[in-house]
C-alpha cells in the first residue's frame, strides 16, 4: 500500500489493496464504484450495472455533483490534494 491508499483506506467506506483504494456508493437508483489509483494519482468512476458484478467506466460530467464532493472531501481528508478528482486522463 502507498501512504496515499493508506490514509483512504483509514476512511469509512474505502478499502484499499497495493496501489489503488475502492469505495462504492449507492444513490437514487445507481450504484458507483469509485476507484483512486496511487501511482498516476488519478480517480475513475465506474457505474455498477444492476446484476451487482458488471461495471462500466463513466466521465465525470455523468456522475451526480454531491458524489464527486464527497470524493474530493475524502481526498483531502486523506492529505491528497482534492484537485485530482477533477484530472483527465
Amino acid at each position: 500500500m502507498t501512504d496515499a491508499t493508506a490514509a483512504l483506506d483509514a476512511l469509512e467506506g474505502w478499502h484499499a489493496e497495493g496501489y489503488a483504494a475502492r469505495a462504492h456508493y449507492r444513490g437514487e437508483g445507481d450504484r458507483y464504484s469509485i476507484e483512486f489509483y496511487g501511482p498516476s494519482e488519478c480517480v475513475l468512476y465506474w457505474k455498477v450495472k444492476g446484476d451487482g458484478e458488471t461495471a462500466v467506466p463513466v466521465g465525470r460530467d455523468t456522475v451526480p455533483d454531491p458524489l464527486r464532493a464527497r470524493i474530493r472531501e475524502d481526498l483531502d481528508a486523506a492529505g491528497i490534494d482534492p484537485d485530482i478528482e477533477r484530472r483527465s486522463l
